[in-house]
């Protein structure tokens, strides 16, 4: 049997670092943006943006798909670098590093360090915008465009072609231990991981947050030994993610039922 403890330590360990810069930073990031929440409704409205998105990356020209994410990537990192420099002139050098870096010296290391910079940067955004309530519409609307994109359309599979053809940092790339072989994971599901275990810690503070940290990269494992051995190209890897916060949830709901009796 063949099995890999890279991508799930790699989930486990941008997850506690979104998490724990989150902590950090909380404050300083709801004054950068005001405040503001995100309404449950806008969850349908985002999840939807997100399957017409994989939807043109499958059939539209691969300079057109260059130019977009290299613009998106370079104002997420230019947020991040003035979220942690405080000055507009210090943040303007990380996309301008960045861009400099992906037409002259890419490399994958280059490739996964900037993949790493880019979904900690977005969970840290959306992480201080989102509610339960929205969390309650988008992680199983989410989880659903995720499983017809995948295995129904497989539009998510061809989009995942190009984008690595272009060696944007769209997913972190390992080689698997002790299965020698390449691996990867999409931002996607490490953001997932991450807002999910922001939200978690929000509610019931940062140990359950890491603990549900814990239980999203067990259940994953799980399934990534299935994958590996079934040798299926693509899996849904929401899916797992999004079961083991629910492990996590039902498990604090029971203990804290117990708790109650007990008292």
């Amino acid at each position: 049997m063949r099995f890999d403890v890279v991508l799930p330590f790699v989930l486990f360990t941008v997850s506690v670092a979104s998490l724990l810069l989150y902590v950090r930073y909380e404050r300083r990031i709801r004054i950068l943006f005001g405040g503001q929440r995100l309404r449950a409704r806008e969850a349908v409205l985002m999840v939807l943006a997100m399957g017409l998105m994989i939807t043109i990356i499958a059939f539209i020209p691969q300079q057109a798909i260059m130019v977009l994410f290299l613009f998106s990537y370079s104002a997420i990192l230019y947020l991040f670098a003035y979220l942690t420099a405080s000055k507009w002139y210090l943040a303007v050098l990380a996309p301008a590093l960045f861009i400099f870096l992906y037409l002259f010296y890419w490399s994958e290391f280059l490739s996964n360090f900037f993949a790493i910079v880019f979904v900690i940067s977005v969970t840290l955004y959306l992480g201080s915008a989102l509610t339960w309530k929205y969390i309650a519409v988008f992680v199983p609307l989410l989880t659903l465009m995720d499983l017809v994109q995948v295995w129904g359309t497989g539009l998510m599979g061809k989009a995942a072609e190009k984008l690595i053809t272009l060696q944007l940092p769209v997913m972190i790339s390992v080689t698997a231990f002790p299965s020698d072989m390449k691996v990867a994971l999409g931002l996607g599901d490490i953001f997932l991981a991450g807002i999910l275990s922001i939200q978690s810690a929000q509610k019931y503070g940062r140990k359950f947050g890491l603990l549900s940290i814990g239980a999203i990269t067990a259940i994953f494992s799980l399934f990534w030994i299935i994958q590996i051995n079934l040798q299926v190209r693509y899996l849904p890897a929401t899916v797992p993610i999004t079961g083991g916060w629910l492990v996590a949830m039902m498990v604090k709901q029971i203990r804290d039922k117990e708790l109650k009796k007990r008292h």
